[in-house]
């Protein structure tokens, strides 16, 4: 939205608290304002957005990043991580720059906190995307490592000519994006994961440089628009570790989304700007894991410990382990038809069609 847009609400760019002049700016100056993401950037002519993906020129926004993928893997499904979506799967991983939060802990930063000159690329459209995935025979491509939202129309494009050729596509986000974006990339991804990095709004703002509310709405909307979502948590030491910010994250996924959405409890490492921090502990890990289970949380996880029995899914109803993992790889799934083999309880999530049994 710019200023030049016809029958602009200059009242749309300002917050409702603030007092205005009668004539608040020159409409002579075209502005700008981004509504992909809930920073809603306002950006002058030659400027860039927060995420450093997206530029002002002759009054059009435009991208940066579009068909330039700085980074390109194959990955277990399970390093998203998703643990209910395809398990034992392979995804075809790719990521432009930019991000329009500026997490202090984060383990991508280098490419996150980039701007798309920062690295040599070279072009590489939608339709190689899809072939390059089925040349692999690799049943899913995930949009992951910085924040996807930022290339929604890279990652809308080769969506939907994924699903021509039977491939699946899922999103790895921090899920700041604004409803219109989120509605759109709803109908054509598969499978989202959201960080949601601690539950109190003065964390997100001082460790994030973001707010919660737009984050919380985001998990709604994914729950509600029934695309397969899981959470996960980045427990970070004295920052977001407390038995209360920890009680009231479970209870508000239990009360707005439910008790089968897993939530993945990771552990953090030292990076970026907070290396001053100590790994996470596993016993706070498993305090959280505990939290959850203990709420009612059907599918909680500990993550980031390769090998703990917390990686490993139970289910609900008998307990039993239904998929065990070491570190990224399935060893062994028990789930028939998206029951448990052993009481026959439906599992929640997305598993080979008719369920798969490995031993």
């Amino acid at each position: 939205m710019s200023t030049r847009t016809a029958g602009i609400d200059c009242l749309r760019c300002h917050q409702p608290d603030e007092t205005l002049t009668d004539n608040p700016h020159d409409r002579g100056e075209v502005i700008i304002k981004c509504e992909l993401c809930a920073q809603e950037c306002l950006i002058r002519e030659g400027e860039r957005g927060r995420c450093r993906a997206r530029i002002h020129v002759d009054g059009q926004l435009r991208s940066l990043v579009y068909g330039h993928p700085v980074s390109v893997h194959v990955d277990p499904i399970e390093k998203k991580p998703f643990y209910h979506y395809r398990p034992g799967s392979q995804a075809f991983s790719l990521s432009t720059t930019g991000c329009p939060l500026s997490c202090k802990f984060c383990q991508n930063w280098q490419i996150s906190q980039a701007r798309p000159e920062d690295f040599p690329t070279d072009f590489y459209p939608p339709d190689v995307v899809v072939h390059s995935t089925q040349k692999r025979s690799v049943p899913i491509i995930a949009f992951t490592y910085n924040e996807p939202t930022v290339f929604a129309e890279y990652l809308t494009d080769i969506a939907r000519l994924a699903a021509q050729r039977d491939i699946e596509s899922v999103l790895i986000s921090c899920g700041f994006m604004n409803p219109d974006p989120l509605d759109e990339m709803c109908e054509v991804l598969d499978a989202i994961k959201i960080d949601l990095k601690g539950f109190s709004r003065d964390f997100y703002r001082n460790v994030c440089g973001a707010e919660l509310a737009p984050v919380l709405r985001s998990i709604k909307t994914v729950a509600g628009r029934g695309v397969h979502l899981e959470l996960v948590n980045l427990v970070v030491p004295t920052l977001n570790d407390s038995d209360r910010m920890l009680r009231e994250l479970v209870h508000w996924v239990l009360n707005e989304v439910g008790p089968d959405v897993p939530i993945h409890f990771t552990r953090f490492h030292p990076d970026y700007q907070m290396r001053n921090l100590p790994p996470t502990p596993v016993a706070t890990l498993e305090r959280a894991y505990a939290i959850a289970k203990d709420s009612g949380i059907n599918y909680p996880y500990v993550g980031n410990v390769p090998g703990h029995p917390g990686n490993n899914t139970h289910c609900p109803s008998c307990g039993k382990v239904v998929i065990r993992r070491t570190a990224f790889f399935v060893t062994g799934i028990t789930i028939e038809g998206g029951k448990c083999k052993f009481c026959q309880a439906p599992i929640a999530g997305v598993f080979d069609q008719g369920g798969e049994t490995r031993s």
